[in-house]
Order: C-alpha cells, then structure tokens, then sequence
C-alpha cells in the first residue's frame, strides 16, 4: 500500500467504547467496557477504520505532573504487520510531545521491541500472574480501606496522583478496597477474571497475607500483576498455586519526571488490562 493511500488516523469518542472492548476481546485482554470508557471519556484514544470496522487503536491517558500513559494499542490480527501500531504510537506521542507530557506504557514483548526502537526506555519489570479460583468463597476480610489511604499509598509508590481513575475503578459494581496489616488493595471486575491491583505493602509478608484473605473472599479467577524484583512476593504466589502467564515490561519516553518512594507489589496495569 502507498503512503498515500495509508488509511487516516481518527480520533475516537465514547460511541466506539464497544468496537473497542471487540479488539481487546480478540487480543484476550481483560478490559470492559467501563474500561475503555476511561480512555474515551478521560483521554484522547486513535484509531484505523477499514471501511466502518475499527482495526486499531492506541489510547493516550494524562496524569498529573505532566506525565502520561499510553494503553490500548491494539491491532485486528486481520490487520497485523501493516505498520499500524507504530503509527497510532506515533501519534500518541506527538499529541504527548504538543502538551509537553512524558509518556510512560506496559508493553507486552512483542510491543517492547516495537517500543524500544520508538525511543522507550525499560523501567520496571513485571509479570502477569492468575489464579483459577473455583472454591467457595469464606467471609470477606474484616479490615477495608479508604480511597484516600489507596490514593496516597498509590501517590508515594507511583510518583502520580490517579484519584480520578483510582476513584473511578473504586466506585463500580463489585470493587473494593481492602486493608490490613500495613497493606491496602483495590479489587475488581474485569472481562474475564477478577484483577487485584494496585497492591501497596510494608513488606512481603503483609502482602502476601492481604493477597490470601482476598483469594478465600473470592470465587472467580484472579489475575494481578506483580513487580518482578519483589521476589518474596513472587516465590510466595507461586507457591500456593499463582501461575505466572507471561511477562510485561513497563518503559518511558523521555526524562524521567516523577520518582515513587517505595516499590509496590503489584500494579494496576498492563494500563489496566
């Protein structure tokens, strides 16, 4: 295909939330609906059309201090190896560049080699893990959180104030905070399984006792994704029957802007799949 007859980059609204959750369905992605409404709604999300089909997309979500996260880049195997991810990235980036944000992602390993060359940097490691959770679920943990206690734990982790989207995920049907011990969790739906993240934690041990008073609260699967170097954290999961599905590596275009004063355990990502 010419250069010139390349299909046109469109900016998508909330009206395309739908056409979204298919790409991310056929990608196996964990995302809903509510999800994709973020991106539309909070952010500025590109996208290919082929005739009136939705094939790609690529989200760009703002955060505080001038940062932000670009999620959903998605192509249609149909649509594969056409350039197209790169593309969107690109214009993600410029939109990123335009209002002087720096841009940070959660790449799978085939987006990390599309990323790298890109100009991304590797930041943290991390590794998707899930849980099949048949049991019969007990009571759940006696100690909730606060969203101001998530947010500020999440704040002094990330280096960025998500009370927005944290809030946002919060407030939905079937979510809930839980703490205890010195650790706090967000829990909710996602399409398929139930995601626990973020997970802030004193130390390996707290978290991993709020990880099982959630699990014997529970009765669907459990996905979550773990920072790799808390290895404590990673050997305790695994050895109760967490399986690691594969890695995701998380990277940022341009200078480094913000600095978390402490590591978290697992993370809401990948942006937040």
């Amino acid at each position: 295909m010419a250069v010139t007859d390349a299909p046109h980059i469109v900016q998508l609204g909330v009206d395309d939330a739908i056409a979204g959750l298919a790409l991310s369905t056929e990608a196996h992605w964990n995302q809903t609906d509510e999800d994709w409404r973020i991106f539309l709604r909070d952010g500025v999300v590109f996208g290919i059309r082929d005739g009136m089909r939705l094939v790609a997309t690529a989200a760009l979500l703002p955060y505080s201090g001038n940062n932000a996260w670009i999620s959903m880049v998605l192509v249609s195997g149909t649509h594969r190896r056409r350039g197209f991810a790169t593309r969107l990235v690109d214009a993600c980036l410029e939109t990123a560049r335009q209002n002087g944000l720096t841009s940070w992602l959660d790449a799978t390993p085939d987006g990390a080699a599309v990323y790298g060359p890109l100009g991304f940097t590797p930041t943290l490691q991390l590794r998707r893990l899930k849980l099949l959770k048949p049991a019969r679920a007990e009571a759940p943990p006696s100690s909730s959180g606060t969203i101001e206690a998530l947010r500020a734990r999440d704040r002094r982790a990330t280096g960025f104030d998500r009370t927005a989207l944290l809030s946002a995920f919060a407030q939905r049907s079937g979510s809930r905070i839980v703490g205890a011990n010195g650790a706090i969790a967000l829990v909710r739906d996602g399409r398929t399984a139930r995601h626990i993240g973020p997970l802030l934690a004193d130390n390996a041990a707290a978290a991993l006792a709020l990880v099982d008073a959630i699990v014997r609260s529970e009765t669907s699967p459990l996905l979550l994704d773990a920072v790799a170097s808390q290895a404590a954290f990673l050997e305790g999961l695994t050895a109760v029957g967490w399986t690691i599905e594969r890695p995701f590596q998380r990277m940022r275009f341009g200078p480094a802007t913000v600095t978390g004063e402490e590591m978290p355990f697992a993370v809401a990502g990948p942006e937040f799949g």
